[in-house]
């Protein structure tokens, strides 16, 4: 394989992360580094080696040092994983969490004041 096919890859790890996570940057190694614990270990890892390949592919005399399989499986780990993220769900589980943990302050507020309140002898 060449440099080109190395670029290609992780500018496709990287459009995934930005399609699917949501993740603006310069590149997969900047992307990888917002992405922090968005990602689970392995496919940091993966990512962090084939942008490291990438980099190196960028110097010819550097290329002969990349090996292939590693950067193959490592792109086939990110793949993996992020084209299995559905970026509507993901937002809508956010979204719930949001409104549940609001609701469950305000169901908490509510019981502090009727408390106060009885406590009080208002009610």
């Amino acid at each position: 394989m060449s440099a080109v096919t190395i670029q290609q890859m992780a500018d496709r790890v990287a459009q995934l992360l930005e399609e699917r996570l949501g993740l603006g940057g310069k590149g997969l190694a900047a992307k990888l580094k917002r992405a922090g614990r968005l990602l689970p270990r392995k496919v940091r890892d993966a990512g962090r080696l084939l942008a490291g390949a990438a980099q190196k592919a960028q110097n010819p005399k550097l290329l002969g040092q990349i090996d292939m399989g590693e950067v193959t499986e490592a792109y086939d780990v990110c793949l993996k994983h992020l084209i299995a993220i559905d970026p509507v769900s993901r937002r809508r589980d956010l979204f719930a969490g949001i409104v549940g943990s609001v609701g469950f302050g305000v169901l908490v507020l509510a019981v502090a004041i009727f408390g106060f309140l009885a406590w009080r002898g208002y009610f």
